[in-house]
């Protein structure tokens, strides 16, 4: 799978409770695909905090341990807000095929957030196989990413 990612670094990948098993279909498409990941978990179905799985997935983005990042809960509202507090995140609340694709190519987002309750199955494995093969366009995109981070 051609990608603008640097795969050789692992993808990092977490969920809420309400995200658990789309995590796990995700896991299972990226070892399928011979990609390498980081769970940051959550590991169960058990109700747990968003914030504790979208922080390390965005923090490992963040310090270039990660080629990118896909976080998942029920709305992906809560890991998209979570993980974009951080410098150079950007993280896209993605439910198509085509957000995902515009996600990469207009906003160089870095992590796709998934809304499980809102997404058919295989739909998931779809807009990630396009987040990870679709490169960012740059030219009038690049200025206005570049105006994005506030420090």
């Amino acid at each position: 799978m051609h990608s603008p990612f640097d795969l050789s670094k692992p993808v990092a990948i977490g969920s809420d409770h309400a995200g658990y098993d789309y995590k796990e279909q995700l896991i299972s498409f990226l070892e399928g695909k011979g990609i390498p990941f980081t769970d940051f978990g959550t590991h169960s179905k058990d109700s747990v905090d968003y914030p504790d799985y979208a922080h390390p997935v965005a923090l490992a983005v963040e310090k270039e341990e990660a080629s990118f990042g896909i976080l998942i809960c029920g709305s992906a509202n809560g890991v998209a807000i979570t993980a974009n507090k951080h410098q150079g995140i950007r993280a896209a609340i993605c439910w198509g095929e085509e957000l995902a694709q515009l996600a990469r190519s207009h906003n160089n987002a870095n992590i796709i957030c998934i809304p499980a309750r809102f997404v058919r199955e295989g739909d998931a494995e779809k807009m990630v196989a396009t987040f990870i093969t679709t490169p960012f366009e740059g030219g009038r995109h690049a200025n206005r990413v570049n105006k994005i981070a506030c420090a």
